[in-house]
Formats: structure tokens, C-alpha cells, sequence
């Protein structure tokens, strides 16, 4: 199957499964041209088919429950219940039970397609091995949650980045036209559903963000409370593509909360599903942390380390069987022993990406 049938294939049968938004899903093709990163990032229905293909060695590892579509900015920062900032995987649209190995090969071959177009400074194989470093470790020591407050200083300095101008935040999402007199009842219902009581002057608009969900509805409301604004968004979750790539025409389950409550983790406490939308608070202290804002001096390794580790906490959610099979056959292996996977993979993502600027 080329890239442009699986695209069509896939777009079909998540016509099935969502409202899709046309203007969005031609944005989404645009976008496709800019970079490899940018494609790799919009297309995990193609990963799952390719890697099957090219990596069956890989495949036919312990399965856990994975998230699917892992890359470098799938990382952010929430708030727990305490308040305490914290720092890890944001994003679990695509999660579904795969081999371990999915989730830290595409973890390796984006920070590849990142070392060839976004200037990170550090080798192929260092990056291949500090991930499976820290994602060992992870595991062995039980994982352990990234809080920002005693430690882990060289995250949080990344994400204060986005903290010292939160008026910025703010301003960017006041230019959005405000559609709540347009908008489906049901759809305002569940969004104010999160706000807390009293929220005064709040406007509801569409928002375009992301690149593997850009296409999907997504909604966010800002308003005024108690002195300032409050955000929540609210976007439709839907099937990981896995199920579409396993030939299922018709899914119901999705496992984005099961992956999140059983993960070594400070939850997000404004984060909820309700009915077919996922629901999260919008805030400048609880966004993605993309390449653009990580800080110029940084220690590669040491940040790599960490996404392997964090992978690890979500990992640990599976069974312990699951995890004692996982820690043995990595007990088997060099910690580089992806790369040349990884490799394989990264030139296949941009014969695709290649292919995609030709349609």
C-alpha cells in the first residue's frame, strides 16, 4: 500500500468514527511539506503499518500498554493536585497494547529526523542509547514521576520558558473567533461541564492544534474568574489507528484513561473523559514543550534519559509479568541495540515524506 492509499484508507475509516473537519485535514496535508518532522508527527497510521513490515523482529516482543504515538513533543507540563509542576508524556490519543519496543523506536527515530533538521547536538547511537538507558533504569527502579520543584532543574527549565509571559498565552487564544452562538448545545454542555462554578464573560472557539489529531474537532473555552482567566479544551478522542492498521472497521474502546490511571504518575486532576471528549484544563503551565522551546544549553543525553525514563512510568502500568518478560529481554541486549531499526525506519519515513510533497 503507498502512502496516498494508506492516508485515503485511513482517513475513510476515521470518517467512521469521528466528524472529521475538511479544512483541517487539507491544513494537515500542507503541513506535510515543511519538514520530515512535522510529517513523521502527522502520520502514526503509517508508522504502525511500516514497522510491522520492516522491524518484525521487534514485533515480537513483550506487549505492554504503550502510547502509540511517542516523539520528542510529546511532552509537557501539567499541574497535579497539589499544584506542583510537573513534567512528562501529555498525550495518550493513540495508546494501545503494542510491543515495548514501539514506543522507544519511535521515540529514537524522531529525535533522528530532530538531529537532521532542528540542530540537536548529539550522536545517532548516543541517542538510541540514552533513551533505552533511561528507560531501563525506569523500569528497574520501579519509575518515578518528574516534579519540578526539588529536582529535575534542567526540565523545569524548559518548561518556565512558557511561564514568563502568560499574557501571551492568553492573547493568542482571545484572537480565535468566538463561536458559541454557532456551536452544538451538546458540545458547549460538556466543555463548561469542566469550568469551575462562576466563570463570567467566556467565549468558545475552534482551535487548530496538533498534527496527528489536526482534523479531529477541538474546541477551547477561556473566561474570567475570580481576577483572571481559566481555559479548559475539549477534544473528540477516537480509536488509536492501531485498531485501523489491524484491519477493525468498527472500534469502540479507547484506552487513554486506563493508560493514564495505571501509569507511575501525578495526574493532571482537570483531566477527564466525558463521553467521546477528553477534557483538559488550558493553561500556560499545562501545554506542550516543543523543540522551539527547549533552552539552547542543554545536556542532549541527560534529556533523552529522562523521555526514556518517563516512557518507563507509562509501561509499568502493564502487568508485572509483562514488565519481568520486558526487563529480561533487555537484560539481553546492548542498550544501542535499536539503531540500526531505527535507521531502517528513518529512511523509510522520508521516502514517504518525499512521496507525500509529490501528490
Amino acid at each position: 500500500m503507498t502512502f496516498e492509499e494508506a492516508s485515503q484508507s485511513y482517513e475513510e475509516w476515521l470518517s467512521h468514527h469521528t466528524v472529521l473537519l475538511k479544512d483541517d485535514l487539507v491544513l494537515k496535508h500542507k503541513l506535510f511539506s515543511d519538514n520530515s518532522f512535522i510529517f513523521f508527527r502527522a502520520t502514526f497510521y503509517r508508522w504502525v503499518q511500516l514497522w510491522k513490515e520492516f522491524c518484525p523482529e521487534l514485533n515480537a516482543m513483550p506487549v505492554v500498554l504503550a502510547v502509540g504515538d511517542l516523539h520528542l513533543e510529546n511532552f509537557g507540563t501539567w499541574r497535579d493536585i497539589e499544584g506542583r509542576l510537573i513534567w512528562g508524556i501529555n498525550d495518550f490519543d493513540e495508546a494501545y497494547p503494542l510491543p515495548f519496543t514501539n514506543d522507544l523506536l519511535r521515540l529514537c527515530v524522531s529525535a533522528y529526523l530532530a538531529i537532521d533538521e532542528h540542530g540537536l547536538k548529539i550522536s545517532y547511537k548516543d541517542t538510541c542509547t540514552a533513551i533505552v538507558k533511561g528507560y531501563y533504569d525506569g523500569l528497574t527502579k520501579g519509575g518515578k514521576p518528574f516534579v519540578l520543584e526539588e529536582e529535575n532543574f534542567f526540565l523545569r527549565k524548559i518548561a518556565v520558558r512558557k511561564l514568563k509571559e502568560p499574557s501571551k498565552f492568553w492573547d493568542k487564544l482571545e484572537e480565535l473567533d468566538d463561536i458559541s452562538k454557532i456551536i452544538s448545545k451538546n458540545i458547549i454542555k460538556d466543555i463548561l461541564y469542566s469550568l469551575p462554578k462562576g466563570v463570567v464573560e467566556y467565549r468558545i472557539s475552534h482551535r487548530v492544534s496538533g498534527l496527528g489529531s489536526l482534523g479531529h474537532q477541538r474546541y477551547v473555552v477561556m473566561g474570567h474568574w475570580h481576577g483572571g482567566y481559566v481555559g479548559r479544551e475539549a477534544k473528540a478522542i477516537i480509536p488509536s489507528a492501531c485498531a485501523w492498521a489491524n484491519g477493525k472497521k468498527t472500534v469502540k474502546h479507547v484506552y487513554y484513561a486506563e493508560i493514564v490511571e495505571k501509569a507511575v504518575r501525578c495526574p493532571d486532576p482537570y483531566l477527564q473523559l466525558k463521553g467521546n471528549w477528553l477534557l483538559r484544563r488550558k493553561s500556560p503551565s499545562c501545554s506542550r514543550v516543543e523543540l522551539a522551546d527547549f533552552p539552547k544549553k542543554r545536556d542532549e543525553k541527560k534529556l533523552l534519559y529522562a523521555m526514556g525514563f518517563e516512557t518507563a512510568n507509562i509501561h509499568l502500568g502493564s502487568s508485572l509479568p509483562q514488565i519481568k518478560k520486558v526487563i529480561a529481554v533487555l537484560n539481553e541486549l546492548p542498550m544501542d541495540f535499536l539503531h540500526p531499526y531505527a535507521i531502517k525506519m528513518l529512511k523509510q519515513v522520508k521516502k514517504d515524506w518525499k512521496a507525500s510533497m509529490k501528490e
